[in-house]
């Protein structure tokens, strides 16, 4: 990949001055970031996948008689709410894992390592459904590629959560800035933006490109058992893998010298 060339899903910029300008620094807004864009995979398949053992799903509800509400897939299709009813999310795990036109939405993003992209997880929501406002520890691109979703995020200081609920949300939001995305308009996070996105008028879907960004409990965990039982008070500390200087790559497979 040429990382000098500008490119619309970076709105102009080339993949070398978003990663100086923006990685890890500040959300970019990207307005026809990919036209024409259609959902990678269609919503009957969306459910069907939501029905797989093998995959992660999550269906969130919320209204004003019974506040937030969390299950765990696998969800049978008849498990899930009519797609008149207001107020409700599901969110797919890993689609990339599972279609082909998914792992496609990981192709413009080759300017970063192979080994810090994650999955594309779906989210398909009914009018005014959403997850709350909340912050991930990783960096995240919102990708919008049917309906119409209304994003406010900031930076803000006071993280504290909600008491009592079985989602993540933020007990004091005060976002900076609210916009309308359309298909086709991408919106960039870095790490512990709060950030909040309500589908306006149904039939909303949302591909979130998230990054790995592990904690060092995690990668010990997972590939050094032994430092993991080593690892005590330090492991949870959840210090999180974060690379700011992270140039842009010309070849995603190679692991960068500073992420080795």
């Amino acid at each position: 990949m040429d990382i000098t060339r500008p490119l619309p899903l970076l709105g102009g910029l080339s993949p070398e001055r978003f990663m100086r300008r923006h990685w890890q620094k500040k959300p970019l807004l990207v307005r026809g970031a990919m036209p024409g864009v259609l959902p990678p995979v269609p919503r009957a398949r969306l459910f069907d996948l939501a029905a797989a053992e093998d995959v992660e799903s999550r269906l969130v509800q919320h209204d004003a008689k019974r506040g937030w509400q969390l299950r765990h897939g696998p969800f049978a299709r008849r498990a899930l709410p009519p797609l008149s009813r207001p107020g409700w999310t599901l969110l797919v795990q890993g689609v990339d894992l599972h279609d082909e036109a998914a792992h496609a939405l990981l192709a413009p993003f080759a300017f970063l390592p192979a080994a810090r992209l994650d999955d594309v997880m779906i989210s398909y929501a009914s009018d005014g459904g959403g997850v709350g406002p909340h912050f991930d520890s990783y960096d995240v691109f919102l990708l919008q590629v049917s309906g119409r979703r209304r994003w406010s995020w900031g930076r803000q200081k006071d993280l504290a959560l909600r008491p009592g609920l079985p989602l993540k949300v933020l007990e004091h939001f005060e976002p900076e800035d609210t916009q309308v995305l359309q298909p086709g308009d991408m919106l960039y996070l870095p790490p512990r933006y709060a950030h909040d996105g309500v589908a306006v008028g149904g039939d909303c879907m949302t591909c979130s490109i998230g990054l790995r960004a592990a904690t060092d409990a995690e990668l010990a965990a997972d590939l050094l058992v032994r430092l993991a039982d080593a690892a005590g008070d330090e492991a949870d500390a959840g210090r999180r893998y974060a690379d700011p200087a992270q140039a842009a790559v010309e070849a995603t497979g190679a692991v960068p010298e500073a992420l080795q």
